[in-house]
């Protein structure tokens, strides 16, 4: 199994400053949307259903980062056993 090269500290910064602006977004974004809608289309009820959806969604993902342990495994890669070398 090929070994993967180790990240920089600066990589590591950049992959959580991602991480941090898309949970972000993904919460912001679906609530602005709605708000949006509900002007165009003269409703009041999708900017909290968007704003819901997407703090939801943002949970559900912090979690599954947890899950994963953090700073050192990235979500959905099962960590390596490191008594293989």
């Amino acid at each position: 199994m090929p070994r993967e090269p180790d990240v920089s500290p600066i990589g590591e910064a950049f992959v959580w400053a991602s991480r941090i602006m898309s949970i972000g977004l993904t919460m912001f974004v679906p609530g602005v949307i709605g708000g949006w809608l509900d002007h165009r289309f003269g409703l009041n009820f999708l900017a909290p259903v968007g704003l819901l959806l997407g703090f939801g969604t943002a949970i559900l993902w912090l979690v599954q980062l947890g899950r994963a342990g953090g700073a050192g495994r990235r979500p959905g890669r099962p960590e390596k056993d490191r008594r293989r070398g």
